[in-house]
């Protein structure tokens, strides 16, 4: 049970992905390079991206779980698990709101951004910020466990992962014209590291 808990964490950064890189190169307007991969969630296939979302999320959960069943009792088993299920929480938040329309996405959407963000963007971005801080902050719980065991390749490895993540988020506030293909980057990397981190903790289960 504990091996396909964690075999959910292995296939959340490449579903994710997948489903986010197909609808990108498929779907009229969209350009990856001004607009955001949350954006897929609108329009008459925005339901392709919100079902990513919730899956995703869904499988994020059951990998906490994992984690918690696997380390109990050691490093990471408490703080890991819980970070990796915020992570989770905060995907099914930004499945169920959705960003708001803009950069010409779907079509017929105003060419810049939206005027002023709606209610249930805002709670989208919630959901998104809270995914990332927590990846972030998972980064750094897992380096003090790698650390006590020895793990110096994964250790450097999560100090690598968490800051690209945060150097990427702080991109698009300077490099406006290329803010989807950064905040995407900053995702995978964040993305992942869970996928990564699931799947070494699999193999040892």
């Amino acid at each position: 049970m504990t091996k396909a808990l964690l075999t959910c964490g292995t296939l959340t950064g490449p579903l994710f992905f997948a489903v986010a890189i197909i609808q990108a190169v498929t779907r009229p307007g969209f350009n990856i390079r001004l607009n955001a991969i949350s954006q897929l969630s609108l329009g008459e296939l925005g339901w392709i991206q919100i079902a990513s979302f919730l899956l995703t999320g869904s499988l994020a959960v059951a990998c906490a779980v994992g984690v918690r069943r696997l380390l109990k009792g050691q490093k990471g088993g408490t703080w890991g698990a819980l970070l990796i299920g915020t992570f989770g929480l905060g995907l099914l938040v930004a499945g169920i709101f959705r960003a708001d329309p803009g950069f010409g996405f779907p079509p017929g959407a105003p060419e810049g951004p939206a005027m002023a963000m709606s209610g249930h963007a805002t709670l989208h971005a919630v959901g998104f910020f809270l995914s990332m801080l927590s990846l972030v902050v998972n980064c750094f719980v897992f380096v003090r466990r790698f650390g006590s065991t020895g793990q110096r390749g994964w250790l450097v490895y999560s100090v690598v992962s968490a800051v690209a993540t945060v150097a990427l988020i702080a991109l698009p506030n300077v490099f406006m014209s290329w803010a989807g293909v950064i905040v995407a980057l900053a995702g995978a990397v964040a993305f992942g590291w869970v996928s990564a981190v699931a799947t070494g903790l699999r193999l040892r289960a």
